[in-house]
């Protein structure tokens, strides 16, 4: 079938070799609605750790613009699935990654978990709701890639195996997830930043939602309440039935991370704007 196309190809590349053309194959065509919000969630899941919620906290850019730095990440990040690490572009935007990191102290193990986000939260949201699994060579190439990426961050001590990185992934999430104000405040932003895309009536539905979308340690680190299960089971089986019907859709032809009309910060992307004026600059 047409719609499998693609997948023949990520299976006759290798998955250490060739690990950025198989990310950018599943990232931009393949998979762009579901990488885009599993990405969305793996940056949510990094604020329930109370290290990381304090900086953002401290910051107030959630706070005061939360659509601006939700969309320089998704463009920082795009540079890096569409152009490629070591591309221009791409080095433009670890660039700036670096220059805004470095602005702050934040441990070499908080770093490393936000990049282990990038790689299993995705792959976790797929094999949930994904039109088709996830190929063992998507998985092992989103690893690698993160991995480089992660090298080129400054990032140390990041795990050489896929298994490895997954355990210290669910590890530092048992032993730092505990519930703060600052994690309720910036989850608050973030939560209220996802409502403001839809129509004003039905933001406490689309809150509701996300909420039920969220396990059990995510909740209690946000202090934000358990949905019933009717609704918890009603928003799997939305999301698994749009993977469902995504499977009979014509296939993509163009990449999601090189251009994206509803960008709200920079309308008429990818026109207008430079990769580096992209995130904070010092005032």
């Amino acid at each position: 079938m047409a719609r499998y196309r693609r997948l023949e190809v990520i299976r006759g590349l290798d998955p250490i070799r060739d690990h950025w053309e198989i990310y950018r194959l599943s990232a931009s065509f393949e998979f762009p609605w579901d990488y885009r919000k599993a990405l969305e969630f793996a940056l949510f899941r990094t604020y329930a750790v109370p290290s990381i919620s304090a900086l953002l906290d401290r910051t107030r850019e959630f706070a005061q613009r939360p659509q601006r730095r939700y969309d320089d990440t998704l463009l920082l990040m795009g540079a890096l699935t569409e152009h490629g690490y070591d591309s221009a572009h791409g080095r433009t935007a670890l660039k700036r990654i670096n220059q805004m990191h470095g602005r702050y102290e934040i441990s070499n193990d908080d770093m490393l978990y936000v990049l282990s986000t990038f790689v299993y939260e995705p792959i976790r949201w797929l094999a949930r709701y994904g039109w088709r699994p996830l190929h063992e060579h998507e998985r092992l190439a989103a690893f690698h890639f993160y991995r480089e990426v992660g090298s080129r961050m400054g990032i140390k001590q990041i795990p050489d195996g896929y298994g490895k990185f997954e355990s210290f992934n669910r590890e530092y999430e048992r032993a730092h997830f505990q519930y703060r104000d600052s994690n309720q405040r910036v989850g608050t932003a973030t939560v209220d930043l996802f409502c403001s895309w839809y129509p004003a009536p039905s933001r406490p539905a689309v809150r509701r939602a996300l909420y039920a979308a969220m396990d059990e340690p995510l909740l209690r680190a946000f202090g934000f309440p358990r949905q019933p299960a009717w609704l918890e089971r009603a928003v799997g089986r939305a999301l698994a039935g749009r993977g469902k019907l995504v499977r009979h859709l014509p296939v993509r032809r163009h990449s999601r991370s090189a251009s994206d009309p509803r960008n709200r910060s920079y309308p008429g992307f990818p026109e207008g704007y430079r990769i580096a004026d992209l995130g904070v600059h010092p005032e």
